[in-house]
């Protein structure tokens, strides 16, 4: 089947960390083909590998139309309006997701980030609380990322 040997071609092109070939890869399928799921899954890594952030926004925010109930299309859909500088969409977004996501530390951390850079600081110390009592491996990640330094130590 021509769908699923590109679908392979375009996770290969990515292992290989070659996101543009990997869009390349799926552009070649027909305009049905491009809107299936595990197509638009696939191009939504390579675009936000890419920094492709309007683009991964965009893709990101159909598959949470398509699939309301996931979480993670929230997330990264937040994350990359976040990275296009537009941290109130993020939030705003993310705050529109279904209610599984208060089980992701994920959706703790990014929405502290969100709040950190919008001056926020309570709101932050009490997700990232949050964040790393669900996994204890994010706050490696938050004493090196930048949206956090604002914030000085880190909560417990």
């Amino acid at each position: 089947m021509d769908f699923v040997r590109t679908l392979e071609a375009a996770l290969g092109w990515l292992e290989l960390e070659l996101p543009e070939d990997a869009l390349r890869e799926l552009e070649s399928l027909g305009p049905k083909e491009r809107m299936r799921r595990q197509a638009l899954e696939l191009k939504l890594v390579a675009q936000m590998k890419a920094g492709h952030w309007n683009a991964g926004a965009d893709t990101a925010r159909l598959l949470c139309m398509r699939e309301p109930k996931e979480p993670r299309f929230f997330i990264h859909a937040a994350y990359c309006l976040h990275e296009t500088g537009d941290t109130v969409a993020a939030r705003n977004w993310l705050m529109t997701g279904p209610s599984n996501l208060i089980d992701e530390p994920l959706f703790h951390y990014n929405i502290a980030c969100y709040h950190a850079v919008l001056g926020q600081p309570n709101q932050a110390r009490s997700h990232l609380s949050r964040a790393f009592s669900m996994d204890e491996a994010l706050r490696d990640l938050a004493e090196k990322d930048e949206d956090l330094a604002g914030l000085g130590e880190l909560p417990g």
